[in-house]
């Protein structure tokens, strides 16, 4: 599915209405380049689940836990990893296993370890359609039974 989305508040509306459809485990894959809105996106994720509470990108700690919602929010930013097993430290696979909602931005740079079963979003620009202009493309991913 692709929305196109025309400012920050459009942007936030279609993270809120996923948070409002989030359930327990799911692993949702953020990507895209600096400045596209991923935290916006992220912030209306979070407020579809229910959390009252500031969120920000946890650049520096790796994983940001939020509980103040109708289900646990899990805030991964993977960007300055330096190594796949850092996220074995944080606890990565507790996590996403666990009765939460993960979110991973920068998921691209752990791609080995991420569950089959997620949703990949992709915010990218398109600075011909205007300056708050956005793609969004939503993918689900299944692990296949054959």
């Amino acid at each position: 599915m692709i929305i196109e989305t025309r400012s920050p508040e459009e942007t936030f509306q279609v993270g809120k209405s996923l948070g409002e459809k989030a359930y327990p485990g799911q692993v949702i894959t953020l990507t895209g380049d600096l400045g596209v809105g991923k935290t916006v996106f992220t912030q209306g994720l979070a407020k579809g689940l229910g959390i009252e509470e500031p969120v920000n990108s946890p650049t520096f700690t790796i994983v940001q836990v939020y509980e103040g919602g109708r289900l646990p929010f899990y805030h991964f930013d993977v960007y300055r990893i330096g190594d796949v097993e850092e996220m074995d430290e944080v606890g990565f696979d507790e996590y996403v296993s666990g009765e939460g909602v993960s979110l991973i931005e920068w998921a691209n740079l752990i791609e080995e370890i991420l569950p089959e079963n997620r949703v990949n979003i992709t915010i990218e620009k398109d600075l011909e359609q205007g300056f708050d202009f956005r793609k969004i493309t939503i993918e689900e991913r299944r692990k296949s039974n054959v």
